[in-house]
């Protein structure tokens, strides 16, 4: 599955849509604005379902991202503990299993893996238009709003670690 998101740099909200390729209407990303922390809901595309939360965790050492679906804690986001380099970051499932996230984020060219086998890649090498990126789901059977949250997490937290800049 390949999603096409379209990035607006001055977005009231942070609302954007993500699409299929075909340019149907997958997710919306609905950020929450007036709140004390970076708040998004991933909403289904048609029914406006509220998929997954994502928010800011408010007290952690490092900028921590926090996914959750009906209230419970999914998984958390955040950088590698000892990574000299700002590119890689870890996804922990409530369950204890972790994904890791390395590549170029401020490029949006990144891969999602879990125990080495490639989950989602996203890349900004197929699409032509500046602000946009795609998220290529490898697998079928892989929890593709997970994956979509992931990307727009640690996309978040690199732009928090250079200050609001692109990672």
């Amino acid at each position: 599955m390949r999603l096409v998101v379209r990035e607006r740099l001055v977005a009231v909200g942070d609302d954007y849509w993500i699409e299929d390729e075909n340019g149907n209407k997958v997710y919306l990303v609905d950020g929450k604005s007036m709140r004390l922390r970076e708040t998004f809901e991933l909403k289904h595309g048609r029914t406006d379902e509220v998929l997954l939360g994502i928010h800011q965790k408010m007290v952690a050492l490092r900028g921590t991202m926090v996914i959750d679906r009906d209230g419970e804690t999914l998984a958390t986001v955040r950088r590698k503990r000892l990574s000299l380099l700002r590119n890689h970051y870890t996804v922990t499932m409530a369950d204890g299993t972790e994904l890791n996230v390395s590549g170029r984020i401020a490029d949006r060219e990144f891969a999602v893996e879990h125990e080495g086998e490639l989950l989602a890649v996203i890349s900004r090498r197929w699409l032509t238009l500046r602000d946009t990126y795609g998220i290529d789901i490898v697998r079928e059977d892989a929890d593709a709003p997970l994956l979509v949250a992931v990307a727009i997490s640690v996309i978040q937290l690199a732009e928090k670690d250079r200050g609001g800049g692109d990672d």
